[in-house]
Formats: C-alpha cells, structure tokens, sequence
C-alpha cells in the first residue's frame, strides 16, 4: 500500500509538469490518481464515495453563479474599476488588491476573493507575465488572510473544530504574523511586479465568456476538488503513520506535501487538542504557506489557474521559489 501511495504522490507531483496531456486534462488527471489511491488505500467506500461526489458541490456551485453574476455585471464592473484605477496606477493598484483581498478573505471566504480576484485581473489591461505573479501573491495573501477565522477556508474551520476552540482563536493565535506577512506580501509585490500595459490583451479579456466556458470551468473545479477529497482521505492512514510522530521542525517541513493535498485533510490527521499551542502554530503556518505554491494546493489556485489559464508550470515558477523563501523566514521566526 505505502509503495502505491508514494508512487501516485510522485505521479501527482511530476507528470502536470512533464506531459501536455496531463496538463490540459489536471482535473480529469488528478480525479483518475483519487479513485486509485482510494482504491489502492483500501479506504474506498460508500462513505467515502459520497463525499467526493457531495463535497465539491457548494464549491462548484458558488463558482458558478460567481461566474454568471460577473459575466451579467461585467460592464458596470469594469466601470467601477476603471474609476478606482483613475486615482492610483496599475503598480500600486495590484498591490493594493493583492493586501485587501487577502485581510478580507477571512470575512467573505477564501473562495469568493479567488472569484473577485480573477474578475479583477481579466480586465487590466496588464502583460501575462505581471498577471500570473499578481495572482500567485494574492492566493498566497488569501491563504494566510482566510485562517484568521473558521469561516474563511477548510482549513481553518477543521483546526477550530479540532481543538474546540471560539471563533477568534485562531485570530489570536496566528493573527499577528498573518497581518504580518499578508503587508509584507504587498511590500514585495510592490518591487517585484513590473507592470506593462497590453492593449491586445486588454482586447482580448474584454471578450464576454459564454455560458458554455462557465459550465467547463465549474465542471473542472468539482472534479478538481473531487481528486482532492480522494487523495486526501487516502494518504490519512499514512500521514497518522510515519508522520504524527516527527519532531515538529521536521513536520512544518514535510508539511510541504500540502501542495498537491488537501491542506485541511492534513491539519484533521496533525492537529489534535493535546498538542501546545507552539506545535499548533508551526504545524497551521507550514499548511497555510505550502498551500500556495502549486495549484492543488489551495482553492482559490484551483480556482485563478482554472479562470485565467494558467499552466501547472507558470504556477510553480513563482509559486515555488516564493513559498521556500516565505517557509524559511517563518521557520527561523518561529525557532527564534
């Protein structure tokens, strides 16, 4: 079993990046990799069986009528934006997006701020290069802004419930270094986004979607989520296996596996109210942070990459190296 679980992980983790096929087919792909690993698991059940087909739903279904409402309101929007845009430029206003969002997603969910961001970045007028960095910045200020509360992601809804805690627990417990780290987000975009204007691309985004593209899209996050649910349930025996165990320096970094599962089936399997509050601390930072650096790894990723086009490969170009750097400075924070 353990020999077929790391296997299925490793084809989770290579192939997006290796075949085209896999590439333009990851919700189909990653679906296909659930079911086995289910299987070869030996935790596919009825059960289990109608989670994966019920889970996805609210998510697929918030996209959804997300999408139809901006694809009605597309025009009064843009209206909106351009007015916002004639009082700062385009640097400071993907800046000023990337910081808002990621303190307000803790309030409005982490799913409608992806839905908002992407409808916000399809109609600037920005090269594609700018338009992928924005958006893995602001899905990484989503992941930290969206733990500050249980409403705001899986995540941090099963921590909260987990440990029995109140609704401003997890704000007192990690509120300060997400404030922290989603400000210093936008100080890096700030330097690191070098905007160009585009008008063929501005032409191109102002093309409205048709009904059928929101179908596609809306069906490729439910088996998206649907995969997740699957791998997740499946990798649970061994995650309490060889991981629960580990010195906690050692799990905040194999917690990186949080980018092509589930990060909130994790913190089920970690998390437990006889931890203290230090190893909660590093075990909720290290999912929160490996969340944003491939495109499984959070929601609002599936949700932007699968909206805006953006290829497993341009994801973890910045995804990555951003990640390691973020994991690093907070892993010495938290030792220190």
């Amino acid at each position: 079993m353990t020999t077929g679980l790391i296997i299925i992980l490793l084809l989770v983790l290579c192939l997006p990046f290796l075949l085209k096929t896999v590439e333009r087919n990851l919700e189909i792909f990653l679906s296909i990799m659930g079911v086995l690993a289910a299987i070869i698991s030996g935790v596919l059940n009825r059960e289990l069986i109608r989670q994966a087909v019920t889970d996805p739903l609210n998510i697929t279904l918030a996209v959804f009528i997300s999408s139809l409402l901006f694809k009605w309101l597309k025009e009064p929007i843009e209206h909106g934006m351009l007015k916002v845009r004639q009082y700062m430029s385009i640097h400071i206003f993907l800046v000023v997006i990337i910081v808002v969002i990621g303190l307000l997603s803790s309030l409005i969910t982490a799913i409608i701020s992806a839905i908002v961001l992407v409808s916000i970045i399809s109609i600037l007028p920005i090269d594609r290069k700018t338009e992928i960095r924005a958006v893995v910045l602001s899905c990484f200020s989503i992941g930290f802004g969206s733990v500050l509360t249980p409403i705001g992601e899986p995540l941090a809804t099963i921590t909260t419930n987990k440990l029995n805690a109140d609704f401003f627990y997890l704000f007192q417990l990690v509120g300060k270094e997400v404030i922290i780290a989603v400000l210093a987000i936008g100080v890096f975009a700030f330097f690191f986004l070098k905007p160009k204007r585009t008008e063929e691309n501005l032409h191109k985004k102002k093309q409205a979607e048709s009904f059928s593209d929101i179908v596609n899209r809306s069906s490729g996050i439910y088996l998206f989520i649907m995969g997740l649910t699957l791998l997740g349930a499946s990798f649970e025996t061994l995650v309490n296996q060889y991981l629960l165990g580990l010195h906690t320096g050692l799990l905040y970094w194999i917690n990186m596996v949080s980018a092509v599962l589930d990060n909130a089936t994790l913190a089920a399997a970690e998390i437990t109210p006889a931890m203290n509050t230090e190893t909660i601390r590093f075990i909720l930072l290290s999912l929160v942070i490996s969340g944003g650096m491939l495109i499984p790894g959070n929601i609002p990723n599936i949700i932007s990459a699968n909206k805006l086009g953006i290829t497993s490969k341009e994801w973890a170009k910045h995804g990555l190296p951003l990640g390691l750097l973020i994991m690093s400075i907070v892993f010495i924070y938290l030792i220190l």
